[in-house]
């Protein structure tokens, strides 16, 4: 009775091993794992936009927002204008959702008429002051920066407040 029993055991976890042999495995990418930025990394990006944009001075405004477009930091120089906030948001928005620079981007529009219709997406904002953040080679937010008197102006304090930071990316 012991050796049928025994038998019918082996049986059992034979068959339970087929089964499992014959499910797939889940996929390695179910579950992503993603670098993202810190408040503290927001706040200093922002700051150091500000700021490089102050020593040319520029009054402006800068967002930084992380991989998915939400917002982390801003900062407004005393006398920017109101306007600068969305359009530095905006910039920063269109920069992480594209995971480019609205400069290349804008310059690309004029160049390209097939890419013209990217101004009719909702949010997108076309203007230089837009720049990616990335940690290697990962994009993981976007700075923006509105107010200086010309998008590329917006666009070299995005990048001067990259450049203070690159040793911690």
């Amino acid at each position: 009775m012991h050796s049928i029993l025994r038998l019918g055991g082996l049986a059992v976890l034979l068959a339970a091993s087929a089964v499992q042999a014959q499910t797939p495995a889940p996929a390695a990418s179910a579950v992503r794992t993603e670098k993202n930025m810190s408040l503290a990394l927001a706040n200093q990006i922002a700051a150091e936009a500000v700021a490089a944009c102050a020593a040319n001075g520029y009054n402006v405004a800068a967002t930084v927002v992380d991989r998915a477009g939400t917002v982390r930091a801003v900062q407004r120089a005393d006398n920017a204008g109101p306007h600068t906030l969305a359009s530095s948001e905006r910039k920063a928005w269109t920069s992480a959702s594209a995971k480019s620079p609205t400069q290349a981007m804008m310059e690309g529009v004029q160049k390209n008429a097939g890419a013209a219709n990217l101004v009719y997406l909702p949010g997108f904002l076309l203007l230089g002051g837009g720049v990616p953040v990335k940690s290697g080679n990962e994009v993981i937010g976007a700075v923006g920066v509105g107010g200086a008197p010309g998008g590329h102006l917006d666009d070299q304090c995005a990048n001067a407040a990259l450049e203070k930071v690159k040793g911690l990316l």
